[in-house]
């Protein structure tokens, strides 16, 4: 369910990106902005299942996080899309957000549900 998840999330960062910047939003303009984040998840996913990572864990969501962000950045950079610093730091921050936060979310409404279950 979470590789769903944050290939999803991804995908609307991408999309995030393409209307701030008053682009059109078509599936090639989107893929065109997605696919480098895209594949640095699935990188970052390889390593969660080498690693044997369970993937709802905050410390999982780190590492997709720092594998979109520096995978894409990379293949960005590879395939002669920009990297600059400020769209660096917005992907930097979007991209945790998206990534960490939902983990955040689920650890803390599982135990306040276990909480809740012992009252």
């Amino acid at each position: 369910m979470w590789l769903v998840v944050d290939l999803l999330l991804v995908a609307v960062f991408a999309v995030l990106g393409r209307l701030s910047h008053h682009d059109s939003l078509t599936a090639a303009g989107w893929w065109t902005t997605a696919w480098p984040f895209l594949a640095g998840t699935l990188l970052a996913w390889t390593a969660l299942a080498a690693l044997r990572r369970p993937p709802a864990a905050v410390t999982s969501g780190l590492v997709v996080w720092a594998g979109a962000l520096v995978g894409g950045m990379a293949l960005r950079q590879a395939s002669g899309q920009g990297t600059a610093t400020a769209f660096v730091v917005v992907a930097t921050l979007v991209l945790g957000a998206l990534l960490v936060l939902p983990r955040f979310g689920a650890r803390f409404s599982s135990v306040g549900a276990r909480a809740g279950a012992r009252d």
